[in-house]
């Protein structure tokens, strides 16, 4: 199965709130899929319909081809909520033991251990939760959304509580999990984490998706140039121009000092999207 996750066309209603309007999105196997998007613009709403939580009022959502909320779509799906508390009493092998459990999952002590060392915590499988710090706990939890072999795992700010260090090993887990060929929804606030680990971000706003795209493809070309006899901007030059107009310049007789990108950050990016769409 290729496709990981799929809704088409989906839309939701709270009454007379329009939580998703029509929303389609496709998250191929070993995708890693970044959603991003102000507070309200629908981003819950959709996880929860992909998990089965909450119905869409139109449209149909897919978990590796079983509609969502089915048996077998529940059994294709790994997810890790925002907020999450583990048993303080538990030892982590226990908590992966009791979420075995709870999926059905047959893989027994082999799972265990395997999860465990995905996500570096093979040496501390009896250490209870209570002693863990907060970055070991969200390795656990994304852990315990593997239990079952899932082939689509939908984290909800996984690195929000996170300092710089714990947010490096939760992206080296994700690129382990994509090279396991299971797609990943990411939903997160931290525009730089989904920058530096997505295949593709995608920017929903008041209940539609307004853009999505590569990380690289959001940014605008130019280059500007610093010379001896003043700074030179090309606005529409592409990276593979940036060699040749360099040699140019330098056999116009120019010295160069320094080059730089105008590569703007997916924060700006994001926030120029968002309020086009709001005008």
């Amino acid at each position: 199965m290729s496709v990981a996750f799929e809704a088409r066309a989906v839309s939701k209603n709270y009454r007379t709130t329009r939580a998703l309007a029509g929303v389609s999105l496709t998250i191929e196997a070993g995708e890693l899929v970044g959603l991003i998007g102000p507070n309200g613009a629908g981003k819950s709403t959709l996880v929860k319909i992909a998990c089965g939580l909450v119905h869409p009022s139109s449209g149909e959502a897919e978990i590796c081809g079983a509609p969502a909320g089915s048996d077998a779509a529940r059994a294709s799906l790994g997810y890790l909520a925002e907020l999450f508390r583990f048993p303080g009493w538990l030892r982590a092998d226990e908590v992966l033991e009791l979420h075995q459990e709870l999926a059905g999952s047959k893989g027994g002590a082999a799972e265990r251990r395997e999860l465990l060392e995905i996500v570096g915590l093979g040496e501390v499988a009896g250490r209870r939760v209570e002693a863990m710090s907060k970055g070991m706990q969200q390795r656990l939890g994304i852990a315990q959304a593997l239990v079952g072999a899932p082939r689509l795992l939908m984290l909800d700010e996984p690195t929000s509580a996170l300092d710089p260090e714990g947010r490096r090993v939760v992206r080296d887990i994700l690129k382990e999990v994509r090279a396991r060929g299971i797609g990943v929804l990411l939903n997160s606030h931290l525009l730089t984490e989904v920058e530096l680990v997505c295949d593709r971000v995608v920017i929903l706003s008041r209940g539609r998706i307004i853009t999505e795209r590569r990380p690289q493809d959001f940014y605008a070309a130019g280059v500007e140039i610093e010379t001896g006899t003043g700074l030179r901007t090309y606005p529409a030059a592409q990276r593979d121009e940036i060699p040749e107009l360099v040699r140019e310049l330098v056999e116009a007789g120019e010295r160069i000092y320094s080059l730089r990108s105008l590569k703007p950050t997916l924060e700006e990016v994001y926030l120029e999207a968002v309020e086009d769409e709001r005008s």
